[in-house]
């Protein structure tokens, strides 16, 4: 039977912990300035974190299959605490890597556990709208976080540290008592004998959709790396509106995720909405080439968010589908293609943006469309293994 209170309560929980999150990211690159960085070890410094999720999220979904969903989300969301303390109290550059290592690896746990928190609470038919909800309550916080820290870096730099140290404390006290462990005893010991590898999600079929997964991580990271400079040559866009733009595409996609994408999953099914987003995003992306104002930008980022954010929910729940346990060690895989999109898409973006300015989105176009060419392929061969099983 389908938890239906279970999953406002995690609704809550992951717009905590992504506002905290959110908090700290205009301040930044300030606060390692001030501090000394240069603008190659800012680079760094935002890229050993993603490095540490790439490496750690499959681990740490692991550990959830084994061990349950809420001792390890726990885990997550107290070493995001610690790590921005730690950021805040931080006086070398040493101590910000340091302080960014830790965070990176313990949250490596949020992500994946939540999503496999979703794949044990619903039922098939409601496995897309869960994983959509997660979706939006990222994106809320994300766009409810860096206002807030916004407002906070007025008192000091080292202020929103504090205040997103303190909000993810809260959470996690939220999650201690209020949220229910989501995996049964039985579940963990039946897994708990039959372990699969680490790497055993990665077979098949199944292979295509995590490659499917980087290609639109690559994209929309390109995408995230270079829009500001992009903005302001084509139409002389500010900081300030440039922030408005991508709150507006932070509701339209959170409107997708937490509204439309269980109702058209459950309506066409999933791959009908993973292509649908694909082409919306595609649409999106040839369109931002053309932008030539704040309205038209906040128009066409907009229509690229929708449809990338409809992605993301779809694959998740198709993937979970595909196996009746070890939800932990998809998603945990999951994630990691994702950081390894945040990894190699900014650099990359940043390097055909020094050749042309749109390159970084003619790539991107090229990524999704052959992303939508993979998902051709990945449902030819699920159907002909369906033919030979049946």
């Amino acid at each position: 039977m389908e938890k239906k209170k279970a999953l406002p309560i995690l609704f809550a929980v992951m717009f905590l912990v992504m506002s905290g999150f959110g908090i700290i990211i205009p301040v930044i690159p300030f606060y390692a300035e001030e501090i000394g960085a240069s603008p190659a070890q800012l680079g760094f410094l935002m890229a050993i974190y993603s490095l540490m999720q790439f490496l750690f999220a499959p681990l740490w979904g692991r550990v959830s299959d084994r061990y349950g969903r809420k001792p390890v989300m726990l885990i997550g969301i107290l070493g995001l605490s610690l790590s921005f303390f730690l950021m805040a109290i931080s006086s070398e550059l040493w101590m910000l890597f340091v302080a960014r290592i830790i965070g990176g690896t313990l949250s490596a746990a949020n992500m994946p556990t939540a999503m496999a928190y979703v794949a044990d609470i619903t039922t098939e038919e409601n496995r897309a709208k869960g994983m959509g909800m997660i979706g939006a309550a990222t994106g809320l916080g994300f766009i409810f976080g860096p206002a807030i820290g916004g407002l906070f870096s007025q008192m000091s730099l080292s202020t929103p540290f504090y205040v997103a140290g303190s909000l993810s404390l809260i959470t996690s006290l939220f999650v201690l008592f209020v949220l229910k462990e989501s995996l049964t005893s039985e579940a963990r010991n039946k897994q708990g004998k039959n372990r699969p590898s680490l790497f055993s999600a990665f077979k098949g079929t199944t292979s295509i959709l995590f490659i499917l997964n980087l290609f639109v991580s690559l994209s929309l990271a390109g995408l995230e790396a270079t829009f500001a400079y992009f903005a302001a040559q084509k139409a002389g866009l500010s900081t300030a509106q440039l922030g408005l733009i991508f709150m507006i595409m932070g509701f339209g996609s959170a409107i997708v995720q937490g509204g439309l994408v269980g109702r058209l999953s459950k309506k066409y099914g999933e791959g009908a909405v993973i292509q649908g987003g694909i082409i919306v995003s595609i649409i999106g992306m040839a369109l931002i080439l053309l932008m030539n104002s704040f309205t038209t930008a906040a128009i066409f980022l907009t229509i690229f968010g929708m449809g990338n954010g409809a992605i993301r929910p779809a694959i998740s729940s198709m993937l979970t589908k595909t196996a009746p346990s070890g939800h932990g060690n998809i998603t945990g895989l999951l994630s990691s293609f994702d950081s390894l999109g945040r990894i190699i898409g900014p650099p990359l973006g940043g390097f055909l943006f020094t050749i042309s300015i749109g390159f970084p989105y003619i790539s991107g176009i090229i990524l999704s469309v052959f992303a939508l060419l993979l998902y051709q392929v990945y449902k030819t061969k699920a159907t002909t293994k369906n033919s030979l099983e049946a």
